[in-house]
């Protein structure tokens, strides 16, 4: 491609993806989660180890946390510079994508190819969604293209080197951005790829000791200093949160096996539909890719993109927890399968097919408006309002207690420089049993019990934090307010979406010593 068309392309991807970036406020828990860890390690300075209120969290690596705490930095603490890391992903996907298609099948196909994927609404909807799913789904991504590119450059004698380099660099960002995954997601695909085209032999050229030894540079140096703090957190990362959960029950949306399978077609409407066209058309060498038989020498892309498509569907579905965002990787290959569909349809001389093509634009371009506008406007479950609301009225030192809920995106908002005491039953043997906000707290713990011993307290050590001289700012949902107003001299203040913040009136008593300790500054 030309640079001014492909610079037009790339500024028109991006205010596309971007327009709607900051329209809603974080979702919760999700957004709220992992934009929060970014605000506590842009207020506390330390970029090495992640945290939650305070406490280690090593659920996920850091690129993704990096990247959100300097857009913050750089563009202050709202939801369109905590979405910067997504829309990162995407773009650097979307662009790996269309380059490997234009290399390998033409420009033309690359051409239908960029809008495809930029209008399918899954894909549309992860470029805007503060979590760790668009990022390591753009370098699982990049590391396919980069590696396939290689492999077919190997084939024919043409120069490999910086195509498998720039992949092993991709395989590591993709590990520094969601863990293991990074890595065993473009190796299954590849692998399999290889297998099924039969070239076995290939799979050993493409492991480069230059490499890996780039792989490793870019990916040790973090477990490295983490482990040196920690001496546990090796198996917590590696053995816990990988392997342990991939087989465990009790997480996040549990679902039957065919569940990604019904998923990611609905989300990709209506372009799933033209991929499902692609292999009929190909099974009946109507492709305008010309994307036929075994004999055809772009064979192999068509056999990549369907092992991409399908290794990742299969491999998610093994676990019983399927976060539908897990299965983003697999919106590239069906964005070029459509794609190819798409210029059959328009390229074969007839009106009708043309108006299709037409019309599933048009559709695709209603379905992500109509989400971006229609979540904008609907969401409610936010505490925006009232973290405003303390920001406010709070003066520098009062204390801040969360009383039976972690509140995630508070700390954001309130612009709060210190860890949150948040009262529950932390000696509740259940809280093992299900995936949530407790159970990370509690799993956290250990790496520092002096600190959590601080933080996760029980109500009247909570409620004690109001002993002295400054009032203790209290936040609590609705339905468990009766907690609060019975202290006293509590004061509700403000009311938003759920939440409830009181003031409570500071008091003499003997648990002043200790309670002023664990104030929020």
């Amino acid at each position: 491609m030309k640079a001014r068309p492909f610079l037009a392309g790339v500024l028109a991807l991006v205010a596309w993806l971007a327009f709607s970036i900051g329209l809603r406020p974080l979702t919760l828990p999700e957004e709220g989660r992992y934009v929060g860890v970014a605000w506590e390690m842009l207020r506390s300075g330390d970029w090495i180890v992640p945290t939650q209120d305070g406490l280690p969290f090593f659920h996920k690596p850091p690129l993704f946390y990096w990247i959100t705490a300097a857009s913050m930095q750089l563009f202050g603490p709202n939801a369109a510079a905590a979405r910067l890391a997504p829309l990162i992903g995407a773009v650097l996907g979307a662009l790996g994508l269309v380059w490997f298609v234009r290399r390998h099948a033409g420009e033309v196909l690359a051409l239908w190819t960029l809008p495809v994927l930029a209008t399918l609404p899954f894909f549309f909807g992860g470029a805007q969604f503060a979590n760790l799913d668009m990022l390591v789904a753009g370098f699982v991504a990049l590391t396919v293209v980069l590696a396939a590119d290689a492999a077919l450059a190997l084939e024919t004698g043409e120069p490999h080197r910086r195509s498998l380099v720039g992949a092993w660099a991709c395989a590591a960002l993709g590990v520094l951005a969601k863990g293991l995954i990074g890595l065993v997601l473009p190796g299954l695909v590849l692998v399999l790829w290889l297998l099924i085209t039969r070239r076995p032999r290939t799979i050993l050229r493409l492991i480069s000791p230059l490499g890996l030894l780039v792989f490793a540079v870019i990916a040790a140096p973090w477990f490295f200093a983490v482990q040196a703090r920690y001496p546990t957190f090796a198996h917590y990362f590696f053995v816990y949160q990988h392997f342990e959960r991939f087989a465990a029950t009790g997480f996040n949306n549990v679902q039957p096996w065919w569940f990604f399978f019904a998923a990611v077609p609905a989300l990709a409407l209506p372009w799933s539909l033209w991929a499902l066209r692609s292999a009929w058309l190909s099974s009946k060498g109507l492709s305008a890719a010309a994307v036929g038989g075994p004999t055809h020498p772009l064979h192999p892309l068509r056999v990549l993109m369907w092992t991409w498509l399908l290794g990742i569907l299969v491999f998610f579905s093994i676990p019983q927890s399927k976060p539908v965002g897990y299965s983003m990787p697999v919106l590239f290959p069906i964005a070029f399968l459509a794609a190819d569909a798409l210029h059959a349809a328009w390229h074969n001389g007839r009106v009708a097919p043309r108006r299709l093509v037409q019309a599933s634009f048009a559709v695709a371009l209603l379905i992500c408006l109509g989400a971006a506008i229609g979540s904008a406007l609907t969401y409610d479950r936010d505490n925006t309002k009232l973290a405003r609301v303390l920001l406010k009225e709070r003066a520098e030192g009062d204390p801040v207690v969360f009383v039976g809920e972690y509140f995630f995106d508070i700390p954001l908002h309130a612009r709060l420089k210190s860890p949150v005491p948040v009262t529950s039953d932390w000696r509740d043997p259940k809280i093992v049993l299900r995936d949530n906000w407790r159970r990370e707290l509690a799993e956290a713990a250990p790496f520092t019990p002096e600190l959590a011993s601080t933080l996760l307290v029980d109500a009247p050590r909570g409620f004690a934090l109001r002993c002295g001289t400054k009032p203790l700012w209290a936040v609590v949902k609705v339905d468990a307010e009766g907690t609060v107003a019975a202290v006293p001299g509590a004061t509700r203040v403000a009311e938003s979406n759920r939440g409830v913040l009181w003031r409570i009136a500071p008091a003499s008593c003997a648990a002043s010593a200790g309670a002023a300790s664990t104030a929020a500054r």
